[in-house]
């Protein structure tokens, strides 16, 4: 009967009177019950969805926010003063200017290696701009649409630069502080020179396609060695020796994209 007394009052309260007249006290239950626990198992279900949607934003917004700012950054947010991280505010998540002193590296969030994974560095570099491009800030302040097409420029600039062998060499000496001369180097070893001037003579004189080919394939290989020498260079810190590497480098992938427009040009 108590259970009753609850139903009848709170079927009073929401304004509902029914005629009982004539109806057994089980039948009674059962008109009140059933909405009521249909009603409440929606309502189960509902906040059970909820907290699943909840949880998924939840997981969502750790990989908006934090997933590229692990680099620690000494400064506040221009809009909240609160600790910022690389992109967004760690408090009001409002995007941040871009730190043109971080290397492109802690960018990217990629270890410092010469030898990188291209294809991963290619999946970073897209899931960042999908956070980062002016088109999500459309409808934001005119601060934010600045700072988001910054960011997403130093983005492009630092995958420009890590994703092929050459630049990314010339990157991390200068990282350490060796520059690469332009033009010729002086102190190459002749002998170098001398095979580098006959694989061109080689390629300007070939009109047929399997020689321009053969050519490319000769130059491939020989990018792949100096590639995996470089990495140990680096590696063991000899920057002298990766230098020197670096200009070879600078030769052969010359040669690589002449072979690459004679092939596209059909010799």
């Amino acid at each position: 009967m108590s259970t009753l007394h609850r139903l009848r009052s709170l079927l009073k309260t929401l304004g509902f009177k029914p005629n009982y007249a004539g109806i057994s006290n089980e039948q009674r239950r059962n008109i009140v019950l059933t909405p009521c626990l249909a009603s409440m198992r929606a309502v189960s279900s509902y906040s059970k969805d909820l907290k699943d949607v909840c949880h998924s934003n939840a997981v969502k917004g750790r990989l908006t926010l934090n997933s590229f700012s692990t680099v620690t950054v000494n400064r506040l947010c221009w809009k909240c003063g609160a600790s910022a991280d690389l992109f967004f505010c760690s408090i009001c998540k409002v995007i941040q200017p871009p730190d043109n002193k971080t290397s492109y590296f802690d960018i990217l969030n990629c270890e410092e290696h010469f030898t990188l994974d291209t294809l991963k560095l290619q999946q970073k570099f897209v899931a960042l701009q999908r956070f980062l491009h002016p088109d999500n800030f459309t409808q934001k302040s005119q601060k934010e649409q600045e700072y988001s097409e910054e960011q997403s420029a130093l983005v492009n600039k630092a995958y420009r630069t890590l994703q092929k062998p050459l630049s990314r060499a010339v990157y991390m000496l200068e990282l350490r502080g060796v520059l690469l001369e332009e033009g010729m180097d002086a102190t190459a070893d002749p002998a170098f020179l001398l095979e580098v001037m006959e694989i061109n003579e080689s390629l300007a004189e070939t009109r047929s396609q399997d020689e321009v080919s053969a050519i490319g394939r000769l130059v491939q290989g020989k990018l792949k060695d100096l590639t995996e020498r470089m990495n140990s260079s680096l590696n063991r810190g000899d920057l002298l020796a990766a230098k020197v590497l670096l200009n070879q480098m600078k030769y052969f992938t010359n040669i690589q994209e002449k072979v690459k427009d004679r092939i596209t040009q059909g010799c």
